[in-house]
């Protein structure tokens, strides 16, 4: 469909629209067939602009508003409609040369807009005039003998230059029979004057000389012979410049808007020269340069788009030919020969300084191909240089230029399956009894275009599900050579064979494990630090915000495929084993070989798949033939044989369910540095030998351990896992001698630290050396501990077993979750003590003085529990989990929550009135941690000094205020103080309902000389239906307020309540009765007495608020407008972005940013068994 067809197919479509929107008003709708534009004359009074604009944005994606001011800054008002604007003298020209020139272009498929209308238009060029040539990549402006007469013509001459200065235009001039010097200078035919009540104004002529000056330098044609031969060199000109434009891109695409819109702000920021785009290969990197690059390159001088660098590079002479095209493309000349690449580059340096040019270099494989392109020159500042790369380490880390980075989003699933259906059936949607299917071959993608695309294609010949289902299976066994061959590339890209080596290790047996897991097992082999860092820059790998790593399914497939390649048929002669099928047949048959580096067996795994796995014996014969093996995975396997002969290469031995009671003597286990036994029989674990490189040690679930017997032969033990070995009643004591366990796990180890075991221990003791014993633990936790997990052992603060770690400074992680006692020792020591969980500790009754330095703290059901206190006396925690803490009164530093039944007169000051209603009870909301279970009678808030009460709709004489309003605001002026009574402060009251169930409000207090505060309670009530409630707020600001001073007080409601009534009182008080008071207490002469800068907002105005509102905006349920309705237009939401309870985000502490995403690390072989803390202590 050509470019006026498918405007016309718009037009009627408006047409029809807007007959229907105002059908029956006196309309008229001029319509021209052949064009492509429509004026609408209406004098319908309620017609508006908006109703067009509404009806454009039902067309979808591909309708355009044409407007003077923005129509060459937005993408969709580039897209071009025509090829050529033809710029003509109409008696001069019209019936011979240029009519000529217009048949020529339109058979060479260039299609051109040329005005027909020969009548003289007067002073106003039309709008379609102006529109035609914004929509025209080019244009040819004929210069004839009478050009300069016409207004007309010269309009369109001033645009058509405009054009080209502002989007790259192309203007060819065609000199016909006239002299371009004569143009330059006006001379002759071409001096233009002012002319007076004319359109030949002065501001025009100035305007027009400098039109035909400058066009009259730009090259050209000077005709003055046979026309034929410039008509076919005029015509090739045009045809060669647009063609080198344009990019080609492929039907159908999907979701690249969406990406574009994500790095369009790149395109407008100044010395920000380049945008790399990362990705794996066949994500679609190529295409969102060619998208960027073919809505953009209008805008700039020169443009260049060098596609697949990487393999061109290759050739002898491949990095010439590619720098000979860039500078070519970038100088705007011809193609020049470049004798050396270093000659080249320079040459390359020096066009970029001054040209303001698009340039995209497509699949840069190494740093060193972009400098040999670019150099290191500066470059124009309005330039822009996209680069698409499966690699970019540091390249721009050392480098002047600045550079943004894109990591490319593979296809959700609805864009998934409609470009997997556009390949497969043609459409938007599955064939009929093929959605199944079709679903299952987008989930083999994961996402990824190319392998959508390939695989559709592959399967659009297939009419029967019996043929697709055929094909899909093929999939488990191999990888279609279309989309091998593209990821091929990144693998064999990568400098190192041992990073080679590294990517099939883990794409065979470590996807989804823990990083830090499987670093300590291939390091000594593989360098996997570095090696690691190699594949994830080259985006190879990834890893998860729970540090596991992670591939993408087709790059794990094309690992796999490159190891089934080196033994089609024989699984024995491969380097990596990892079906459980070919495992289990290997060792049935004995048939190990010495190629093998790795294997995993899950027998459970292979039972349930089916019968194939008979219940034969299976020996070590085949893995004492293994002599290279490395890896070795064995889940849930029983051998016989001797275990004496095994590889002395095995670094990582994981044997699920170990069938033995003891480690085998025999084994060979020197140079292991993971082993992973959990769920094993063993009933004692004592090593055989001394295991120097052993690292890892996890018994986990080895439920009839009893005993752990010289662990010092580990001695450079780094993590030891005995996670619900419910059995274990003894380890050995040499463990406190280690002196690199930082991990140590004993959840669950019910009777290793009980008080009865550690009185048994002591009676031995006692009997053996045949007298008394000073009692101490079982065992010393070792000096070099950072994370301890002592959930669920039942534990009590003894004199024997006292929980103080006081020879524990490197502590970081600490859960002494579900214990029995009621207070802990003090933890000030603990320096580095970062995450505290003491979840589910029924009987814990007070938390003092905790370390400053801890940034988590959970006490989920502690229902005992009442205080907490802290050493700095700031509330400075990061996260903070308490639900279930029904008694929990205070935190320090945070908040106070007491029953006024609990305070006495005194306490309450000059609220103690409120004593009569302390019965009386109020539903609490605002914070479900806090209020879940907690008992409804009425309660007191202290909170940044403020105490406050929620009240039923009480008639009392005390709860009439001093001022008054209807609304939810009033202002008041400061009287003189009575004498020898000074001010105290403010209660704030107002009435209320509830509407909806996002309640989000703030009582706010200003002045004109500088008191600023908003406030939002972290608990309120709640009235039931139709019901009012009372909100009461004490602020003790007296001492920044003054007599005169104008006091403003609002309740400003963004959701959820409705004002009825709101009110305010000066409280006074007398210095001597001031004093036992509690209020005076909680700050009352110094507001800011407390650390609130966290609070304060960049104007000066103190948000007193604990939570982070923008999460109900993001989620729709707050009016984008909420934080302009309280503070106004001064600032924007963003500053409150991510408002913790500490107030604003603060740059946290290295530590805490590292053990934000520990977990209680259990390195299993199946997904790392990243156990949350939270989760696992509310369960």
């Amino acid at each position: 469909m050509s470019c006026i067809e498918y405007f016309n197919n718009i037009i009627n479509y408006v047409i029809s629209k807007i007959e229907y929107a105002i059908g029956g008003t006196n309309t008229y709708l001029i319509h021209s067939p052949g064009s492509s534009f429509l004026v609408l004359l209406s004098d319908q009074p309620s017609f508006h602009p908006s109703i067009s604009n509404s009806m454009a944005s039902s067309l979808g994606d591909n309708t355009t508003s044409y407007n003077d001011s923005n129509i060459m800054a937005s993408p969709e008002a580039d897209a071009t409609c025509y090829d050529v604007f033809l710029n003509f003298r109409g008696e001069d020209t019209r019936h011979s040369f240029t009519d000529h020139l217009y048949d020529a272009l339109g058979r060479a498929g260039l299609l051109t807009f040329r005005d027909n209308d020969e009548i003289d238009r007067g002073q106003e060029l039309e709008p379609e005039i102006k529109i035609a040539i914004r929509a025209s990549k080019a244009s040819i402006v004929v210069l004839s003998e009478n050009y300069a007469t016409s207004t007309w013509c010269l309009e369109e001459l001033w645009l058509i230059l405009q054009q080209r200065k502002e989007c790259n235009h192309f203007v060819l001039p065609v000199f016909y029979h006239v002299d371009p010097s004569d143009i330059r200078k006006q001379n002759k035919t071409f001096k233009i004057e002012v002319e007076a009540s004319t359109n030949w104004t002065y501001d025009n002529v100035i305007r027009w000389k400098r039109a035909l000056t400058k066009v009259a330098d730009l090259t050209g044609f000077v005709i003055s012979g046979p026309e034929t031969k410039f008509l076919k060199e005029i015509v090739d000109t045009v045809y060669n410049e647009l063609d080198c434009k344009k990019v080609h891109l492929p039907p159908d695409l999907i979701g690249m808007d969406t990406r574009y819109q994500k790095i369009i702000s790149w395109l407008h920021q100044p010395n920000l020269e380049f945008l790399a785009i990362r990705g794996m290969g066949g994500s679609g990197k190529t295409t969102l340069a060619k998208y960027i690059y073919n809505l953009n390159w209008k805008r700039f001088e020169n443009m260049s788009f060098v596609e697949d660098i990487g393999s061109r590079c290759k050739g002898a002479h491949g990095l010439l030919e590619l720098q000979e095209q860039l500078l070519k493309d970038i100088s705007g000349g011809r193609k020049r020969k470049i004798p050396s690449i270093s000659y080249g580059t320079c040459k390359i340096e020096e066009a970029l300084q001054t040209k303001r040019a698009l340039i995209v270099l497509d699949g840069i494989v190494e740093n060193s191909e972009l400098v040999a392109l670019l150099g290191t020159g500066k470059i124009n500042a309005l330039s822009k240089i996209i680069i698409t790369t499966e690699n970019t380490d540091n390249w721009f880390k050392f480098s002047s230029h600045k550079c943004e980075q894109y990591k490319m989003e593979l296809l959700n699933d609805d864009e998934s399956l409609e470009l997997f259906c556009r390949h497969a059936f043609g459409s938007k949607i599955p064939a009929e009894g093929f959605k199944e299917l079709a679903a299952q071959a987008v989930r083999y993608c994961e996402g990824n275009p190319l392998g959508l695309g390939v695989l559709g294609s592959s399967l659009s010949n297939s009419n029967t599900t019996l043929q697709w289902r055929s094909q899909l299976n093929l999939l488990e066994k191999d990888i279609h050579s279309l989309i091998q061959g593209v990821l091929m590339r990144s693998y064999m890209s990568l400098p190192f064979d041992f990073e080679r080596e590294l990517f099939l290790h883990i794409a065979c047996f470590f996807i989804g494990k823990d990083m830090d897991y499987v670093v300590k097992i291939l390091e000594p082999d593989y360098s996997a630090v570095s090696g690691i860092k190699t594949l994830i820059n080259r985006c190879l790998l990834s890893v998860s915000s729970s540090n596991k790593l992670m591939m993408h399914r087709l790059l794990q497939e094309t690992g796999r495929n490159i190891v089934c390649k080196e033994s089609f048929k024989l699984p024995e002669k491969r380097s990596r084993v990892w079906l459980s099928t070919d495992s289990y047949k290997i060792l049935r048959k004995g048939k190990g070989s010495k190629t093998i580096e790795g294997l995993t067996l899950d027998m459970k795994k292979l039972k349930e798949e089916g019968p194939a796995s008979k219940a034969s014996n299976l020996t070590t014969d085949a893995l004492e033939k293994m002599e290279k093996l490395k890896l070795l995975q064995l889940n849930f396997v029983e051998l016989t044989g001797s275990h004496e002969n095994f590889s002395e290469d095995l670094r990582w031995l994981c044997w699920f369910g170990f069938h033995l009671r003891t480690i085998p003597s025999g084994l060979f286990m020197e140079n292991l540095v993971a082993l992973d036994m959990s769920y094993s029989n063993l009933e004692v674990f004592e090593p055989p030998m001394v295991l120097q490189s052993l690292q890892i040690l996890n018994l986990k679930d080895s439920h009839n351990l009893l005993e752990i017997r010289n662990i010092s032969m580990i001695p450079h033990l780094e993590t030891l896992v005995l996670w619900n070995c419910h059995s274990l009643v003894r380890v050995c004591e040499t463990i406190g001698e280690l002196t690199s366990l930082a991990l140590l796990n004993m959840t669950g180890c019910k009777h290793l630290c009980t008080r009865e075991q550690i009185n048994l221990l002591e009676e031995i003791k006692a009997s053996s050396s045949g007298g008394q014993v000073t009692k101490q633990p079982p065992f010393s936790f070792p000096h070099s501990l950072q994370r301890l997990f002592l959930k669920d052992c039942n534990l009590e603060c003894t004199d024997s077993f006292p929980l103080s770690f006081s020879v524990q400074p490197f502590l970081q992680y600490l859960n002494l979750g579900n214990s029995l006692f009621e207070f802990l020792p003090c933890y000030d020591h603990l320096k580095s003590l970062r995450v505290l969980d003491l979840s589910l500790c029924s009987r814990l009754k007070l938390l003092l003085f905790l370390p400053s330095t801890l940034a988590e703290l959970y006490i989920y059901y502690c229902h005992s529990l009442e205080k907490i206190t802290f050493q700095s006396s700031q509330f400075m925690l990061q996260e903070f989990g308490y639900e279930g803490c029904i008694n929990l009164s205070e935190i320090e530093g945070f908040l106070k929550l007491v029953s006024i039944a609990k305070l006495d007169e005194t306490d309450l000051g000059h609220l103690k009135w409120l004593k009569k209603y302390q019965s009386h009870e109020v539903l609490l909301v605002g914070d479900d941690e806090l209020t879940k279970g907690r008992s409804s009678n009425i309660q007191m808030l202290y909170e940044f000094d403020i105490m406050s009460t929620s009240l039923p709709n009480i008639k009392d004489s005390k709860m009439t205020p001093e001022y008054i309003s209807e609304s939810s605001s009033l202002s008041f002026d400061v009287p003189s103080c009575p004498k020898n009574w000074r001010l105290k402060g403010l209660n704030v009251t107002f009435k209320y309902t509830i509407s909806g169930d996002d309640w989000v409000w703030f009582a706010k207090i200003s002045t004109a000389n500088g008191v600023d505060l908003m406030y939002n309670p972290r608990v309120f009530g709640k009235p039931g239906f139709g019901e009012v409630g009372i909100w009461l707020g004490f602020w003790p600001i007296g001492n920044t307020l003054d007599v005169g001073d104008k006091v403003n007080v609002s309740i400003d409601v963004i959701s959820g309540l409705e004002v009825h009534e709101c009110g305010a009182s000066l409280v006074y008080t007398d210095d001597e009765i001031a004093e036992a008071t509690v209020e005076n207490n909680m700050g009352g002469e110094n507001f800011h007495g407390g650390d609130l800068s966290g609070f304060q907002l960049s104007t000066g105005a103190y948000y007193l608020c604990r939570r982070d509102f923008i999460e109900l905006m993001e989620v729709g349920r707050l009016a984008p407008d909420w934080f302009g309705v309280l503070v106004g237009d001064t600032i924007d939401y963003t500053e409150v972005r991510g408002w913790r309870m500490t107030g604003r985000p603060k740059q946290l502490n290295p530590s805490f940013t590292e053990l934000k995403t520990v977990r209680c690390i259990i390195h299993g072989p199946q997904s790392g068994l990243l156990e949350n803390r939270a989760m696992q202590s509310i369960s």
